[in-house]
C-alpha cells in the first residue's frame, strides 16, 4: 500500500442536474458529457449475507456484505457489455458465485487477472476507518493496560443501516427518473447530504442504481429518515418578462439550471467537496488507482469516509463515500491526537486544551477506557468528581 496523500475530492468531469424528491429523501443526479474511457464497474451479487474478509493473518472484517463490485479495463476504451452494462476484459463470461449462508473473501480489494479488481463497495473505506490506529499506542507510556499494548484497538465495532431500513429511498429509487448521461448520484436526507456514489458510465450507472438500496448508511442518515418531515422542493421559477422566442426561454432555463448547481455545489455539498482527505492507494489497474480515503474528523461537522478509483490525471471515475455519526467523529479525533502526540496523553490533554482526567474520561466515553491500566482510570475518575470536570 503506498503512502499517504492530502487532497480533497475531484468531481472535474461530473456536473450536477436537477434533484428529485420523494418526502425526506431528494437525489442530486451527477452527470457525465463524456464516460471515462476504458473503465467499467459491474456488480457481482453475493446474496444478503454475512461476510468476513481475511484483512491479514492476524486480523479479519467481518460485515454485510450484499454485493461487491467488479472493476474491468478495456484496452481501447471501447465498451464491450455483458450483464447488460458492465464490462469484462474479453475473456468468457463468468456466471455469479453462488451464496451461501457465510462466505469468505479473500482481501476486500482483489486483482482478478490482468484488467479486473474485485472489492467490496464501502467496506475498503469502513475498513479503513475500523483501522486507524488499530495497533494501539505506538508508544508504551505507562498509563496504558498491558491489553492495549499487546492487543491494540481489537476488536472494534460500528454500526450502519442497509438502504433497506432508509424510509423512502427504495419508493424514490424505484419512481425517479435516470437522467441522459447519468453517472452518480448524491443522496440527501432532511437536506443532510448522506452518502455520494458515482461510476465511468451511464449503463454501469442504470446497473448499479437499485444497490444503492442494498448499501450501508450512517447512524445520523437513519435519523434524519426516520424523524424529518416532507421537504419543500426547490422549483425553478422564470420571469415573463424579457422572454420573447423560444430561445430567451432555453437562455432562461438555462441560467435556473446554471444557478442551481451553483447553490448545490457551493452550500449543499460544502461538507464533502470542500475540506481535504487522507488518500491511501489500495490496487491500481492500469492507468487507475482504486483508494480509500478518511476525512480531518473535524468536529461538529459533515465527515465523510469512502473511495474512488482515480485515473492519471487524479479526476475521479468511481467514487463511493459514507457518512460518519457524531460519535465516530469523535472517537476518529481522539486517536488521531493521540496518535499526533506519540500517544501521551499529558502532552494530548493540553493540545486538546483539556486536562488529563478529563481526557481519560473522554476516551472511556469513546469505547477506548480499555486502552488505559484500571488503577490510572479509577484515578482520573476520582479528579474528576473532586473538581466537577465531565
Amino acid at each position: 500500500m503506498s503512502p499517504q496523500a492530502t487532497t480533497a475530492l475531484d468531481l472535474t468531469g461530473l456536473r450536477t442536474g436537477p434533484s428529485q424528491l420523494w418526502g425526506a429523501v431528494r437525489l442530486v443526479p451527477l452527470l457525465r458529457d463524456e464516460p471515462v474511457a476504458g473503465l467499467r464497474l459491474h456488480r457481482r451479487a453475493l446474496g444478503e449475507e454475512h461476510g468476513v474478509v481475511q484483512v491479514d493473518r492476524r486480523t479479519t472484517y467481518h460485515s454485510y456484505l450484499p454485493h461487491a463490485f467488479v472493476a474491468d479495463r478495456t484496452g481501447d476504451g471501447t465498451p464491450l457489455a455483458t450483464y447488460g452494462t458492465h464490462l469484462t476484459d474479453g475473456g468468457p463470461a463468468e456466471r455469479p458465485p453462488a451464496s451461501v449462508p457465510l462466505r469468505f473473501h479473500h482481501r476486500l480489494a482483489k486483482r482478478e487477472g490482468r484488467a479486473r479488481v474485485r472489492f467490496l463497495p464501502q467496506h475498503l473505506a469502513l475498513e479503513g476507518y475500523l483501522s486507524l490506529h488499530f495497533g494501539g499506542p505506538s508508544v508504551v507510556w505507562e498509563e496504558w493496560s498491558q491489553r492495549a499494548v499487546r492487543q491494540g484497538l481489537s476488536p472494534r465495532a460500528e454500526e450502519a443501516w442497509t438502504g433497506a431500513q432508509v424510509r423512502g429511498l427504495a419508493d424514490a429509487l424505484r419512481l425517479f427518473e435516470i437522467h441522459p448521461g447519468q453517472c452518480g448520484v448524491l443522496l440527501y436526507l432532511g437536506n443532510a447530504l448522506a452518502a455520494a456514489f458515482a461510476v465511468p458510465h451511464p449503463e454501469d450507472y442504470r446497473a448499479l442504481h437499485p444497490t444503492l438500496v442494498q448499501d450501508l448508511y450512517g447512524e445520523q442518515v437513519h435519523h434524519y429518515a426516520t424523524l424529518m418531515p416532507p421537504l419543500p422542493d426547490f422549483r425553478a421559477r422564470i420571469a415573463d418578462t424579457g422572454i420573447r422566442s423560444v430561445a430567451d426561454l432555453r437562455a432562461a432555463a438555462r441560467g435556473q439550471e446554471e444557478e442551481w448547481a451553483g447553490f448545490h455545489d457551493s452550500t449543499m455539498a460544502a461538507g464533502l467537496l470542500g475540506p481535504a482527505y487522507t488518500f491511501r492507494t489500495v490496487r491500481r489497474l492500469g492507468p487507475f488507482t482504486l483508494s480509500r480515503f478518511l476525512p480531518g474528523f473535524r468536529q461538529r461537522e459533515e465527515n465523510h469516509i469512502g473511495e474512488t478509483i482515480t485515473d492519471e490525471a487524479g479526476r475521479t471515475a468511481y467514487l463511493k463515500t459514507f457518512r460518519l455519526s457524531e460519535k465516530q467523529v469523535r472517537r476518529g479525533h481522539l486517536l488521531d491526537r493521540l496518535a499526533a502526540h506519540d500517544w501521551h496523553p499529558a502532552r494530548t490533554a493540553a493540545a486538546l486544551g483539556i486536562g488529563e482526567a478529563q481526557l481519560g474520561l473522554r476516551l472511556e466515553a469513546a469505547g477506548f477506557g480499555a486502552l488505559l491500566r484500571q488503577d490510572v482510570l479509577d484515578g482520573y475518575r476520582r479528579q474528576a468528581r473532586a473538581t466537577g470536570v465531565r
